[in-house]
């Protein structure tokens, strides 16, 4: 049996948080040699080839080019996205990457509240209930200190955490009458583009050993932005919010293979009740999806 509806969303944000874990940890490589701003262009640039590539292949361009694109959104969500990324490179220069998604976790719950006045979503309690625990799982598995959350670093993950669950949800409200290729498009090009045009003065010439970083930062990217993009196409903020939790796995394998650090027990038991609350919400709503 194929998943449809939310369940479809659900996979897709499950390979999304994947394909970003991955991104995310070159971004942190490439944080330490290069300006935040820069960085991010490099994201947008390095990604622009494939989403082209990917755009023909589908033949969509007349979905991306057409007259009737609503451009003030695309423009407002290219906006968001490129602050976002500029401080989250930022933050994940004093932050460690499993420390940094703890903090950007405030993002599902931030969807789920604006998904109420801007897409007129119900949120039903066992949503809340879920959502709840996966929070106070991501709590207990890292257990941030005081100080981090108030440096600067910190600061910036977060309020670069309320950028993305903003840019998600513009990007469902976009997609009911565009399709996922005009979205993924015009967000890379805004940050190819303005993020280029922005970084020039500052411009630190890219060093030929950083060749294979940047190679992966454009796969990963545009993977993962074309899951994303799919996942809130196809499924509720509510209960495609919560999966974005599983970025927490794959921060600590991360973090364990590039800087050595490995979980205690605290953050395993954490992360079991995090992954036990999105499989509770998967389950809650397969049946409702099914009727």
């Amino acid at each position: 049996m194929h998943p449809t509806g939310t369940l479809r969303g659900i996979a897709a944000m499950l390979l999304a948080c994947a394909f970003f874990a991955c991104m995310d940890a070159l971004l942190k490589n490439l944080a330490g040699h290069y300006p935040p701003v820069q960085v991010m262009a490099l994201r947008g640039l390095t990604a622009l080839p494939l989403v082209c590539l990917y755009i023909a292949w589908r033949r969509e361009a007349a979905g991306v080019f057409h007259r009737r694109l609503r451009w003030r959104l695309h423009l407002l969500r290219a906006t968001l996205n490129m602050t976002m990324l500029v401080l989250f490179v930022y933050g994940l220069k004093t932050l460690g990457l499993a420390e940094a998604y703890t903090l950007s976790f405030i993002a599902p719950l931030l969807m789920v509240l604006i998904a109420v006045p801007m897409l007129g979503e119900s949120v039903q309690p066992r949503h809340w209930l879920a959502i709840g625990l996966g929070f106070a799982g991501v709590v207990i598995a890292l257990r941030p200190e005081q100080a981090a959350f108030l440096s600067m670093g910190a600061v910036a993950v977060l309020v670069a955490a309320v950028c993305y669950a903003l840019s998600n949800m513009l990007g469902r409200l976009i997609s009911r009458t565009e399709s996922s290729a005009a979205l993924v498009f015009w967000t890379t090009a805004g940050m190819a583009v303005g993020g280029s045009l922005i970084a020039a003065p500052q411009w630190v010439p890219i060093q030929s050993e950083h060749a294979w970083v940047l190679a992966g930062l454009a796969l990963s990217g545009f993977l993962g932005q074309m899951c994303i993009a799919e996942a809130f196409r196809h499924g509720k903020a509510a209960a495609i919010a919560p999966f974005e939790y599983s970025a927490l796995a794959w921060a600590i394998v991360l973090d364990w293979l590039f800087w050595h650090t490995a979980p205690d027990a605290w953050t395993l038991g954490g992360g079991a009740l995090i992954i036990a609350s999105g499989l509770w919400l998967a389950r809650s709503e397969a049946p409702r999806q099914a009727a």
